[in-house]
């Protein structure tokens, strides 16, 4: 349903009891000063004068700003303009009805018909004036009506464009929105995806990867060691519950399974003994308290070493790895250290054995994308042959300010 501009209405209204006022006074002028020979036809032309203003209001209503005038509405334009001019050469009284019609025709019609139109009736209205007048001629009488239209015309003709100008700027507006929308949903869909691949190369891609390479020792050693086998196999189950833990949390809130009903540092120790195994010891190191923290700031945390020790036992060969979570006042910062072989960190990681197109390496740009997204950095130290150190830095939010002591007593109030 198309709304009706308030300000058009307000317009509308004034114009239609203009008219009224100006006919009304127009015909009791002719009624008391100006009857003659012809005033039952006069009366007929006043009477068909204002049906025909009334009947065009409702079926020949003016186009909507900015919209050509529909045929229906310019033939009532011209026939009531017709009605008029006879009017006018019958009864001169009718020359300030021209008002309304001029604003009629200006807010229906484009200027370069407006503006000619408006000429007319200013010369028609002038004529009658003159054609009237008694004795000497008042300059006013052909002065003020060409001045009044001017300007009319030249202010509804600057509100006509004006508007004009503005609908345009609006439909920018609109379509600027609507394209920067649609970049927003892009965005954040691409944030998800994102966000959903971190989650799944750290739990997912990490348990597969880890029952894979222990369901191959037990396959390899099943026939000269059967307990080592099962052990291996036991092992390869206990991180099957794990990973199945971590996609069923995925599918309610995607927190790690690890932080239900346990804190941070509750969830690294634990993490570094389910990681610590035959030929690789990871130890948890607690500096400080880090008292609550925010949910979404100790998942980030726990996501960023999850990644880091797998890396670790995947690519590191090493067999001592510690996890330390330092806190400050201001920020909270988690370290992965270990004595594996370390790499070069300004060389592009070597391709994958499953996918030679695919150079490794995901989980270092998951963990700094985790890091910034929390506000943090994360910083890779390494060198070939002496291990790596990956350090996570996120600033704490700040705690809120105890509310100040009310006195109790006029003593403390005192004081």
């Amino acid at each position: 349903m198309e709304h009706t501009d308030p300000d058009e209405r307000w317009l509308a209204a004034v114009v239609h009891a203009a008219f009224f006022v100006l006919l009304g006074s127009s015909f009791a002028r002719y009624l008391t000063r100006d009857q003659g020979a012809h005033t039952g036809w006069v009366v007929a032309l006043f009477a068909a004068f204002c049906l025909l203003y009334v009947l065009g209001r409702s079926l020949a209503p003016a186009p909507r700003p900015g919209s050509p005038a529909t045929p229906r509405h310019l033939v009532w334009l011209g026939s009531v303009s017709a009605v008029w001019v006879v009017l006018l050469v019958l009864a001169p009284s009718a020359t300030w009805c021209a008002m309304p019609l001029l604003f009629a025709g200006l807010h229906a019609l484009s200027p370069r018909i407006a503006v000619p139109l408006a000429a007319v009736l200013t010369a028609l209205v002038v004529a009658s004036q003159v054609r009237v007048a008694d004795g000497t001629l008042n300059p006013n009488m052909v002065l003020a009506p060409p001045a009044v239209a001017a300007v009319a015309t030249a202010v509804l003709v600057h509100l006509q464009r004006q508007g004009a100008r503005q609908r345009v700027l609006i439909e920018d507006l609109v379509r600027t929105r609507h394209d920067l929308a649609a970049t927003e949903r892009r965005a954040g869909v691409l944030a998800e995806r994102q966000r959903l691949s971190s989650e799944i190369h750290d739990t997912l891609a990490q348990g597969l990867s880890s029952q894979r390479m222990l369901l191959q020792t037990a396959d390899r050693v099943w026939g000269t060691d059967p307990d080592a086998a099962r052990a291996h196999v036991r092992e390869a189950a206990g991180i099957t519950s794990r990973s199945l833990a971590e996609a069923r949390r995925f599918v309610h809130d995607l927190a790690p399974a690890d932080l239900t009903g346990r804190s941070l540092p509750d969830a690294l120790a634990a993490l570094a003994a389910r990681e610590s195994g035959p030929g690789l010891t990871v130890e948890f190191r607690l500096d400080g308290d880090p008292g609550r923290l925010p949910r979404r700031l100790e998942a980030t945390l726990l996501r960023i070493a999850q990644g880091a020790l797998a890396n670790v036992r995947e690519h590191a060969a090493a067999t001592r790895a510690a996890v330390t979570l330092t806190c400050l006042d201001d920020q909270i910062s988690l370290d992965v250290a270990d004595n594996g072989r370390g790499f070069d960190v300004d060389r592009p990681a070597p391709p994958t054995a499953s996918d030679p197109g695919r150079a490794r390496g995901h989980g270092l740009p998951a963990m700094r994308i985790r890091a910034r997204q929390a506000g943090g950095t994360l910083a890779v130290e390494s060198t070939p042959g002496e291990g790596s150190v990956v350090s996570a830095a996120v600033p704490l939010p700040p705690s809120p300010s105890p509310a100040p002591s009310v006195p109790h007593t006029p003593e403390e109030a005192a004081l």
